[in-house]
């Protein structure tokens, strides 16, 4: 049976983030667990592997880096290896971009997917969140640009586009996701920091301080912790 899977909306590694990482840190059982800085490659990664150990800590957690930051490292088979035995991964915020592109279909991505699957927690923050959907938003052509595009993404979630920072500015891309949607069927998922779409015993529900929302070409429904989410189910087969 699959593990639990949490999409976090940002601030993550922070307080107000307790509910969900409590989930996630008792459904690794003290086995090996790691932090996935790939999104943070180019933003001095070390920074989010220390305060991940930090923080998981408190939940009598070690967590340690997968190293995978470029795509030749997502193809090392020793990494592979290592994910394989994993009991806990969580995909740090930074780059939306980079997380599809260095991941995916690289044996380090199957072998995190696989040990889900056997019943690892999975998690994944703001750009780490996006990688999960079936699309990223990601920047529409120069720095500071609002407006977003579509970029396939991981997939493990299938149908969505996370819209994550969505009480502080991902409620500002819900114009231009709409308008430059792939599919009629697309929805978004905007997700509050440090707040969670969380996957877990096969139902999805909110936790955490904020609220999350669907969003599609009929409106908008939000959601407060404890609520069910009426979304597709991870590709867990």
């Amino acid at each position: 049976m699959a593990g639990p899977l949490a999409l976090v909306g940002g601030d993550e590694l922070n307080p107000g983030n307790e509910a969900q990482d409590a989930l996630l840190a008792a459904a690794a059982g003290g086995g090996p667990a790691y932090v996935v800085a790939t999104a943070a490659a180019r933003h001095r990664p070390e920074l989010a592997v220390a305060h991940a150990h930090e923080w998981f800590a408190r939940f009598d957690l070690e967590v340690v880096e997968l190293p995978v930051r470029n795509r030749t490292q997502a193809h090392s088979r020793e990494t592979a290896d290592l994910a394989g035995n994993g009991r806990f991964f969580y995909l740090v915020g930074g780059d939306p971009g980079i997380v599809p592109d260095v991941l995916r279909d690289s044996p380090v991505w199957l072998a995190i997917v696989s040990a889900w699957r056997s019943g690892a927690a999975l998690a994944g923050s703001s750009a780490g969140a996006m990688a999960m959907g079936q699309w990223a938003l990601i920047r529409g052509r120069y720095p500071g640009d609002r407006r977003r595009r579509y970029r396939d993404a991981l997939g493990l979630v299938p149908g969505i586009a996370v819209l994550p920072h969505y009480a502080t500015f991902g409620r500002e891309w819900v114009t231009s996701a709409l308008e430059g949607r792939p599919s009629d069927d697309v929805v978004l998922l905007g997700i509050d920091e440090r707040t969670a779409a969380v996957w877990s015993d096969d139902a999805w529900r909110v936790m955490g301080d904020g609220e999350v929302a669907i969003v599609t070409t009929t409106g908008e429904r939000s959601f407060r912790s404890g609520e069910s989410l009426d979304l597709p189910s991870p590709v867990s087969s």
